[in-house]
């Protein structure tokens, strides 16, 4: 896989998540120590995907074949092609940083400049998947954060691949959907996802994921397929239910709980680049959102 090199690396992968939103739509304000990418299925697994336009697989014992065999290309090329790049731009720069590898995950582990609560690891970490097409997606203008800050010093731009807007909060809508339904927390820092979903309203954004019906039930779809989950009752979560009139925001509960504390363990660790609004004032922008995703027009 190594031989896929660098042209594929900038050609077939692409920018999305938080870090699309901070960088290329400039939605969200707020720290984000991970790069999420993906990387087309399609050119990694031609012999897979065939001419299925969606590259979605069409039975579930389909559906393990192929992520099973991703999940061994994509560690083979994250570690044949991705990190060679980032070494000699590292050692280009002279910069003190380590660089390693675990399997789809590539971390550039640096010296942190203060110790902080500990919220935030001193690591970047450029996450990859490779499970979907990553579609719709277009170019887009990113500018340094520095960028006119500092007189006399000009600043690299670049022209990365990202997804639209109108996906990214269909995936971060339904993953939210699914906590709500189980009422349980999965790892840490996952009050962001409120926080950018809420961003999006406010930049006016959601209207039109609201309006693309494809888009919402291609997501549906794909997350049926590939990220299928159970509520707490054992019943699978229908995905296609929540982004038709079904969509919770909202969660009850422990639920509710958990992610109270997170948030307020993200604030205090100043993550949020600007003013952070009072949770209760966050749920209930999330739980107007949700009423109007779920006003579907026929």
């Amino acid at each position: 896989m190594g031989g896929l090199g660098a042209r594929h690396l900038y050609g077939s992968a692409l920018g999305k998540g938080g870090t699309s939103l901070s960088k290329a739509y400039q939605v969200i304000q707020r720290f984000s120590e991970d790069v999420d990418l993906t990387y087309d299925i399609r050119p990694i697994a031609p012999d897979l995907v065939g001419d299925d336009g969606e590259a979605l697989p069409e039975t579930r014992s389909e559906e393990k074949r192929w992520s099973s065999e991703v999940r061994k290309r994509l560690p083979n090329w994250v570690e044949g092609s991705v990190q060679p790049i980032i070494a000699d731009a590292l050692a280009a720069e002279a910069l003190a940083a380590a660089i390693r590898v675990e399997g789809e995950k590539l971390f550039i582990d640096y010296e942190a400049a203060t110790p902080g609560s500990g919220y935030v690891a001193p690591s970047v970490m450029l996450e990859f998947g490779a499970r979907s097409t990553g579609e719709p997606a277009s170019l887009r203008d990113i500018a340094c954060d520095a960028s006119g800050l500092i007189e006399g010093v000009t600043f690299p731009t670049a022209r990365p691949r990202v997804m639209h807007a109108e996906r990214t909060f269909w995936e971060k809508a339904t993953a939210i959907h699914v906590f709500c339904l189980q009422e349980r927390r999965r790892g840490d820092r996952f009050a962001r996802h409120w926080h950018d979903v809420a961003r999006l309203d406010e930049t006016g954004f959601t209207p039109s994921a609201f309006a693309d019906r494809d888009l919402a039930n291609a997501v549906a779809r794909h997350k049926t397929m590939f990220f299928a989950e159970k509520a707490p009752d054992r019943t699978p979560i229908d995905y296609a239910a929540a982004v038709n009139g079904g969509l919770r925001l909202v969660p009850a509960g422990d639920g509710l709980k958990a992610l109270e504390e997170d948030y307020a363990r993200m604030v205090d660790d100043g993550l949020l680049l600007e003013d952070a609004e009072p949770f209760e004032a966050l749920m209930a922008r999330c739980a107007d959102i949700a009423e109007r995703a779920n006003y579907i027009r026929e």
